[in-house]
């Protein structure tokens, strides 16, 4: 598990050029082109991981479970928010099994507008699913949870532990309006490391981040 803190070395990347949307260097003081460089280098991040086999992904997967368990430690009475695996994400929802079972109360998050903080819908296995704003599955429950820990998905991540998600900022968001705010972990693969994902003022740092390797014993 990294503390904000870690070398880059994502293990692909898309050879493009300029024509074909290449991920140019951004000019860290401009707004349009720290998004342009961003969209770029999320469209290859994403068909990375993609890649995976699938037991790569299995074998990830297995590492980020056990990092959370020693992270999160005990969960009886936790309020923890995870997330339903979409694009090639970590699939926790085994995790999210064995926590409930431990006690933790366990949600997902909606996207209930543009602009809007997520808002969290607490999950237990085999509860009636339905689809929110953007066509994610959510709990079908009109009750909602305030998280103590958010365990959110990174398409990047950078050494301080700022995430590039999929760039609608709705993390960003929610974790600027919770009060008191939660311990943010980002977890991913560990291609999804970069040296800096060029954070804007709105952008703010995971508390902790896993990346999980498939060549390796650990994770970074």
């Amino acid at each position: 598990m990294t503390q904000r803190g870690f070398a880059s070395a994502p293990c692909y990347m898309r050879d493009l050029d300029d024509d074909a949307g290449a991920v140019w260097p951004a000019d860290p003081g401009n707004a349009v082109d720290v998004a342009r460089w961003r969209k770029a280098m999320r469209e290859n991040l994403i068909d990375a991981r993609l890649c995976l086999t699938p037991r790569k992904q299995a074998v990830a997967v297995r590492q980020i479970a056990a990092a959370l368990d020693a992270h999160v430690g005990p969960c009886e009475g936790a309020n923890i928010a995870v997330y339903w695996p979409l694009r090639g994400e970590p699939d926790l929802r085994d995790w999210m099994r064995g926590a409930v079972a431990r006690g933790a109360r366990i949600a997902l998050p909606e996207v209930v507008g543009k602009a809007q903080p997520l808002v969290f819908r607490e999950w237990v296995p085999g509860c009636a699913m339905r689809r929110d704003a953007l066509n994610i599955p959510v709990p079908d429950t009109i009750g909602q949870l305030t998280p103590e820990i958010v365990i959110a998905p990174v398409v990047g991540v950078d050494a301080q532990g700022y995430r590039l998600g999929y760039g609608c900022g709705f993390y960003d968001r929610t974790l600027a309006a919770l009060t008191p705010r939660p311990r943010a972990i980002g977890v991913g693969h560990l291609l999804a490391r970069l040296p800096t994902i060029n954070p804007l003022g709105h952008d703010i740092p995971m508390d902790a981040v896993i990346l999980a390797d498939p060549a390796r014993a650990g994770v970074q």
